[in-house]
C-alpha cells in the first residue's frame, strides 16, 4: 500500500459510508441495523437509500452520512465504501475519496486494475466465511450481509451491545434466529480484531445528541397525518415513491378507525383502477362529507388534471399527496426531484391555481398533512402536499410528532340544517362574507333547501347553469379573490433571522433544508453571509415579498432543471428575473451542501460589485 494518501478524512462522529449490494439479496436490513445502531448510539445519522426500479437484480446502494454536529444533508465525498456488487464494483472503488477505504469480499482475487494507490483495501473473505459455517444458501447469502456489519462495528466502534438489542428487537417472536445472526456478526469481527488495525482515523464515540428524536420516513408521516387530520376515505393507484403512504394510511387507521362496540372499520381503502379514477372517487367522497385523500407521484398528477380542474371549479375540497420523482414520462422512478411544482401549481386547463405545502421533515410530514384537510375544506379547494422520493421514502431523524386531542376540525363555511331553515334562497357561489369563499351543504343536511347542481361547466352564483359572460367572469374573479384570502391562511415561512443584515439571501423548500442550511454555515466560514428563508407553501405570503425585496439578489435553491419556483416567485410576486438567481441540481440524487456553497460562491466572486458586508461577521 505504498503512497496511500495518510490525511485525516474525518474526526469523530464525521464521515460518509456507502454500501454497494445487489437489489433483493437482503442488505437492506443490514445496512438499516448499521444506520440504527448509530443512532441508538446518540449520534445524528441520515441514511439514503439509492435504489433501481426493477423489481432485483440491478445495483443498489445506501449511504450513510454521520455528523456530530447535526448536519442532516447529503453530503459530497465517501469516506468507506462497502464494494460487494460485482456490476458496480469499478464504479464503487472510484467513488472513494483519496485516503478513504474501500471492504471488499477477498474470497476471489481483485484484478491488478482494479488498485488505487490513494485508498485503503480491506478484504474479507466474506462468501468463503459464509460457505463455511453456513449450509443454507439462502443463509448464507443473507449473512454476508452482517458479516460487514460486524467488521464495521470493529472498525467504526459501534457498540456491540447496541447491535445484540437492534437483533433482539428485529427478531422478537422469532428468537431462533437471533443466533445464527449473532454468529455472522462475531465472524466479521474477529476477522478484523486478528488481521487489521482499528478502530479507523474516523470513527464512532457514543453521544447525547439524538434525545428524545425517531428515525422515521415521510411517506409514513404523511399517512399517519391523514388519520390525525380527519381522512376516513383513501383511493389510490400504486405508483413509486407514494404507495406507503396509502400503506401506512391503512396501517394507523386499523388501529385508530375501528369502531369500539361494533369492531367495523370506520374508513375505506380503495385501489382505483388508475389514477384518474381516484381522484374522481377522493373528490366523490369530499362531495358527500368524507375527509378523502390521494397520495401519486408526478405520472399520476398528469392523469389526474382534469378531475384537478373540476375540484378547482366547483369548489370541493380534496387533498392530494405528491411525492416527487424524476420525470418526464416514466423519467427516473425511484430518483428525487421537486420537479412536479409547475404541473401541480397550475394543474388543469384554464385559469387554475392550486395550494401547495412544502414539508421538509417527517414530523412536517404529519403536521402539514394534518392541516391540509383544514385548509381544503376552509377554502373549499384541492390542496396538494409536495413532498419526494427522498423525503417519503428514506428514513430521517425527526423531532416526535405531536397532537393535539382538544383541536377541532375547521371544515369551513358548512350550513347546519338550523341555519338553512332560517335563510331565504341558498347561493351556492354567493360572495356573502368578502373573501371569495361561499357557503356550502352537506348532501342530507335539510330535507327541502341547501340543495344545487354542482358543475364544472359555467354557471351563476345560485349554481344555475349560464353561459353569461359577466357571470363567468364574476365568478372567476370571486376564485381570484379567494387565492388571495388562501395567503393569510397558508403557513408561514421559516425566516433564519430577526433582521436581514446581508445584501444576498438564500431561499429555499422542502428537502433542499437541509443542505441549504448547512450551506450557509459553509459560507460563513469563507466569510460569505446571507440572510435565508425556507417557505412552506404557495401562494406565498408578504414574509417572502418582503424578504426578497430586502436584498440586492437571492438565490433559489431548488431540485429541478427548469428553476420552477424561481419562476411560480416571478409569476405570483411579479419578481424581476435577474433578482433571483437560480442554484439548481437535477441528477435525481438529493442536492449537497457542498453543491449549494461553491454554486454560490462562484457567481458572487464573478460578480463586480460585491457588497462589504459580505465580509462583515456576522452579528
Amino acid at each position: 500500500m505504498s503512497g496511500v494518501n495518510e490525511q485525516v478524512l474525518g474526526r469523530v462522529n464525521d464521515f460518509v459510508i456507502r454500501f454497494a449490494n445487489v437489489n433483493g439479496t437482503g442488505s437492506a436490513s443490514a445496512n438499516f441495523l448499521f444506520a440504527k445502531a448509530i443512532f441508538r448510539m446518540g449520534i445524528p445519522v441520515t441514511p439514503k437509500n439509492i435504489f433501481p426500479s426493477n423489481i432485483q437484480g440491478l445495483p443498489t446502494w445506501y449511504e450513510v452520512r454521520v455528523s456530530e454536529k447535526g448536519y442532516l444533508g447529503r453530503r459530497e465525498g465517501i469516506d468507506l465504501v462497502v464494494a460487494v456488487n460485482a456490476q458496480s464494483f469499478e464504479k464503487d472503488i472510484h467513488s472513494v475519496r483519496p485516503g478513504g477505504y474501500l471492504i471488499y469480499d477477498s474470497t476471489k482475487k481483485m484484478h491488478q486494475t482494479l488498485i488505487r494507490e490513494d485508498i485503503h483495501y480491506l478484504g474479507i473473505p466474506m462468501m468463503e466465511m459464509c460457505n463455511a459455517h453456513f449450509s443454507d444458501p439462502r443463509q448464507r447469502q443473507l449473512f454476508k450481509n452482517i458479516i460487514y456489519v460486524g467488521a464495521l462495528s470493529v472498525l467504526l466502534s459501534i457498540e456491540f451491545e447496541v447491535l445484540e438489542a437492534l437483533l433482539a428487537e428485529q427478531f422478537a417472536g422469532k428468537e431462533k434466529l437471533i443466533a445464527p445472526n449473532i454468529k455472522a456478526l462475531k465472524l466479521g469481527i474477529n476477522y478484523v480484531l486478528e488481521q487489521f488495525p482499528y478502530p479507523l482515523e474516523f470513527h464512532l464515540a457514543r453521544r447525547d445528541l439524538v434525545k428524545n428524536r425517531i428515525l422515521v420516513d415521510g411517506n409514513t408521516a404523511c399517512g399517519l397525518g391523514a388519520v390525525y387530520g380527519g381522512a376516513t376515505v383513501v383511493a389510490w393507484y400504486p405508483i413509486t415513491p407514494s404507495t406507503s403512504v396509502a400503506e401506512a394510511f391503512d396501517k394507523y387507521a386499523a388501529k385508530f378507525r375501528i369502531d369500539q362496540v361494533t369492531g367495523k372499520k370506520n374508513y375505506a381503502i380503495v385501489q382505483a383502477e388508475d389514477e384518474l379514477a381516484a381522484i374522481g372517487m377522493v373528490i366523490g367522497a369530499n362531495w358527500n362529507g368524507a375527509r378523502s385523500f390521494t397520495a401519486t407521484s408526478g405520472p399520476g398528477v398528469s392523469l389526474m388534471n382534469e378531475f384537478i380542474g373540476l375540484s378547482y371549479f366547483a369548489e370541493i375540497p380534496a387533498v392530494l399527496i405528491d411525492v416527487q420523482r424524476a420525470g418526464p414520462s416514466t423519467g427516473m422512478p425511484t430518483r428525487t426531484q421537486q420537479s412536479d411544482v409547475l404541473l401541480a401549481a397550475y394543474a388543469s386547463h384554464g385559469d387554475t391555481k392550486h395550494v401547495l405545502l412544502f414539508p421538509a421533515s417527517p414530523k412536517e410530514c404529519f403536521e402539514l398533512t394534518a392541516a391540509s384537510f383544514d385548509l381544503a375544506e376552509y377554502l373549499q379547494t384541492l390542496v396538494i402536499v409536495m413532498t419526494d422520493l427522498d423525503l417519503g421514502m428514506n428514513d430521517h431523524m425527526s423531532e416526535p410528532f405531536e397532537w393535539d386531542d382538544a383541536a377541532d376540525y375547521n371544515r369551513g363555511k358548512v350550513l347546519n340544517e338550523e341555519e338553512l331553515e332560517n335563510m331565504g334562497r341558498f347561493g351556492r357561489y354567493l360572495d356573502v362574507d368578502g373573501d371569495g369563499i361561499p357557503y356550502r351543504t352537506i348532501p342530507g343536511t335539510h330535507p327541502t333547501k341547501g340543495g344545487f347542481t354542482t358543475r364544472g361547466t359555467s354557471r351563476d352564483e345560485y349554481a344555475a347553469y349560464t353561459e353569461d359572460n359577466k357571470a363567468y367572469q364574476r365568478n372567476m374573479e370571486r376564485l381570484l379573490a379567494k387565492w388571495e384570502t388562501a395567503r393569510s391562511l397558508v403557513p408561514t415561512p421559516v425566516l433564519y433571522q430577526e433582521a436581514n443584515r446581508h445584501a444576498y439571501g438564500i431561499l429555499f423548500y422542502g428537502t433542499s433544508t437541509y443542505s441549504s442550511e448547512e450551506a450557509k454555515d459553509i459560507l460563513g466560514e469563507r466569510g460569505i453571509y446571507v440572510d435565508a428563508i425556507r417557505i412552506k407553501a404557495f401562494p406565498f405570503n408578504t414574509d417572502v415579498s418582503d424578504f426578497i425585496a430586502a436584498h440586492q439578489q437571492v438565490f433559489i435553491i431548488e431540485q429541478n432543471r427548469d428553476a420552477q419556483l424561481r419562476s411560480l416567485l416571478m409569476m405570483d410576486l411579479s419578481i424581476a428575473p435577474e433578482k433571483l438567481v437560480p442554484v439548481l441540481n437535477f441528477d435525481g440524487m438529493p442536492i449537497t451542501a457542498d453543491f449549494i456553497a461553491n454554486t454560490i460562491a462562484s457567481h458572487l466572486y464573478q460578480e463586480k460589485d460585491i457588497q462589504d458586508d459580505l465580509y462583515q461577521t456576522h452579528i
